[in-house]
């Protein structure tokens, strides 16, 4: 992400236990550009308007948001909406991107985009959104989908096998594209058996040239780093929010790896490393930042995060073509 724009909805108290997750969130991953839009300002009073914005003030105090500016919007009527966009365009500033290295894009949507009662010769082959981290992807290149389609032999150990594609089309909002570069959301259309990309059963896989993608790891070893407290839980009255308590073997934490979530077993732990065991194999690569949740109350919620040092890769077969 090159920026964020944090939300607060004026008609509740700030911070809510989302707001505090979010913003532990983009402090784990530095991001310098933060804009804060107080939204839903039609609702309220001008001096609760005020008196929010105190709040977030202090809220934001002491963290990476300090400083950042405060706009208050309503999204519904659209005022102050050209305000944001003058913001993002002052504020965040263009990154450099990089068009040279083997494409790699992170898939975070898919779907079948064929209606019911289509003719054989009208179906169209899958699609996935996501967007480009390098590179850039054209039209008629062949690609390749990792970690692809996984399997579990008779023993429980996992396989895959990377799905192997031809992009028919790329589309970014309404227009199509010849080429697409980094920045922004890309719909790439493919050759792809539509039934593998239907309801988002990609997402979290990472697409790029034949041969030129990360490792696909089922074990890994991580430096991690523990929240003092837990955020997002909401506290009665004045008590204060729990400690996170630290990592112990067996346990089932949840991680995130781009926008991969999958469940992982606490092998081992030694200090601030621990050996995970994943539900699903990752296509990932070391020096990756992870983030790391546990279950608390029924619900997932952020306790720290981590950096991939190593892992044990799952053997991928080569490419028939």
């Amino acid at each position: 992400m090159d920026g964020a724009l944090l939300l607060i909805a004026a008609n509740e108290s700030c911070p809510q236990p989302q707001t505090s997750e979010h913003l532990a969130a983009v402090e784990i991953m530095r991001l310098q550009h933060i804009i804060i839009l107080q939204n839903k300002v039609d609702l309220i009073q001008e001096n609760a308007a005020i008196n929010q914005h105190e709040a977030i003030q202090k809220f934001i105090q002491g963290t990476v948001a300090d400083g950042a500016s405060v706009v208050p919007i309503s999204a519904q009527l659209k005022y102050n909406i050209d305000v944001v966009c003058e913001y993002i365009i002052k504020k965040i500033p263009i990154p450099e991107r990089n068009f040279i290295s083997p494409p790699n894009m992170i898939v975070i949507r898919s779907f079948d985009v064929n209606k019911p009662g289509y003719e054989v010769d009208e179906i169209r082959g899958g699609v996935a959104g996501g967007s480009i981290l390098r590179g850039v992807l054209k039209v008629n290149q062949f690609i390749e989908v990792r970690p692809g389609i996984i399997v579990k032999d008779e023993v429980g150990n996992m396989k895959c096998t990377p799905i192997y594609t031809r992009i028919v089309s790329l589309y970014a909002e309404q227009n199509e594209l010849q080429f697409a570069v980094p920045g922004g959301l890309i719909g790439v259309g493919t050759t792809m058996d539509p039934t593998l990309t239907r309801a988002d059963r990609l997402v979290g896989q990472v697409l790029g040239d034949v041969g030129s993608l990360p490792e696909v790891f089922g074990q890994l070893e991580v430096n991690f780093f523990l929240l003092r407290r837990l955020i997002g839980v909401r506290t009665k009255g004045s008590e204060k929010q729990g400690k996170v308590s630290k990592l112990t073997k067996g346990e089932i934490l949840m991680l995130n790896i781009g926008s991969m979530s999958s469940g992982a077993r606490v092998i081992a732990v030694k200090n601030d490393l621990a050996k995970l065991q994943l539900t699903s194999p990752v296509c990932t690569s070391k020096g990756e930042k992870i983030a790391l949740s546990r279950r608390v109350e029924k619900h997932w919620r952020l306790i720290g995060w981590g950096m991939i040092q190593a892992g044990t890769t799952i053997e991928v077969p080569p490419c028939p073509l």
